[in-house]
C-alpha cells in the first residue's frame, strides 16, 4: 500500500471543504499563522539530533508530527494565498 499517496489524497479531500470556507479575513489570519518561540526551538532541536541520528524512537515521531503539521500549515497557507489572488471560484 502507498502510504504516502494514501495520505495525499486523504489530506486534499479534507482540504478542498475547508478551502471552500475561506473568507478574506480567515485568509488573512491563515497567512499570519507561525509557530510560538518555544515549538520553533523544540522542532529545531529535533531537526538537528535528527540530522545526527540521535532521536530516540519517541523523538521520531514527535518531529514526525511536527514536520506533518508544518505540511498542513503550509498547504492550508497555499490555499489561502490562492483565495486571495483571486483564483478561487465561487460555489
Amino acid at each position: 500500500m502507498n502510504t504516502k499517496g494514501t495520505a495525499t489524497a486523504l489530506l486534499g479531500g479534507l482540504m478542498e471543504p475547508l478551502g471552500r470556507c475561506l473568507t478574506t479575513a480567515s485568509a488573512h489570519e491563515i497567512l499570519a499563522l507561525r509557530a510560538d518561540d518555544s515549538s520553533r526551538r523544540r522542532v529545531e532541536e529535533l531537526a538537528d539530533k535528527c540530522n545526527s541520528g540521535t532521536l530516540s524512537p519517541e523523538e521520531r515521531a514527535e518531529y514526525q508530527l511536527c514536520v506533518e503539521v508544518g505540511d498542513f500549515v503550509a498547504l492550508l497557507q497555499a490555499k489561502a494565498r490562492r483565495y486571495l489572488s483571486g483564483a478561487h471560484t465561487a460555489t
